[in-house]
């Protein structure tokens, strides 16, 4: 398994074969692009709180807007690149069984596993949605002195878990696919 950004390359679903066409090569090449800017904003973020930190220790002067820009970015930066970790299946999964499982199993195994990440992933988007629309419509802001408005980084969130589902959306039907392209014909 690769980790960090030597694996930004060609983002290739990890069932690009199964999954093949028009949407799995835009939402990959989106892919790619979102990752990139999140690793600015990760970046960014880090900058946000070193500057913070350095304003604070050697000048005495209290800054109450890096906490909160850090967290948006930070926020924005781990949903909106969700959908690249998920194409290549780079989320956390416990792998104890998958080596004791036939292959025909195992496939099956992955295709409800993902169907079961789809239904909520789905379910968090429309959730996002609906917390996104009430931000937006009461025009709700932070809390804080800063007092940015909420419907930042809840449209990160929203837009995240929306490429996700689409993401797993397309392994699903990848799956679907190749288990029945598999099939002995009759």
């Amino acid at each position: 398994m690769a980790h960090g950004l030597d694996s930004v390359g060609p983002a290739v679903p990890a069932s690009a074969e199964d999954a093949p066409g028009l949407l799995s090569r835009e939402l990959a090449a989106l892919n790619r692009v979102v990752v990139i800017l999140a690793s600015i904003a990760l970046v960014a973020a880090a900058g946000v709180l070193t500057y913070s930190v350095i304003v604070r220790y050697f000048l005495q002067v209290a800054t109450d807007w890096q906490d909160e820009m850090s967290v948006f970015l930070i926020v924005g930066a781990v949903f909106m690149s969700s959908a690249a970790v998920q194409a290549r299946r780079g989320h956390i999964g416990i792998e104890a069984i998958v080596g004791l499982l036939p292959p025909r199993i195992n496939r099956i195994r992955q295709v409800l596993v993902d169907v079961a990440s789809l239904a909520f992933c789905a379910f968090f988007a429309w959730k996002s949605w609906l917390l996104l629309d009430e931000a937006i419509v009461d025009n709700f802001h932070s809390g804080s002195t800063w007092g940015p408005p909420l419907w930042i980084p809840y449209s990160l969130m929203t837009a995240g878990m929306a490429l996700l589902s689409v993401q797993l959306l397309l392994q699903v039907m990848g799956g679907l696919t190749s288990g029945l392209r598999r099939r002995p014909s009759a």
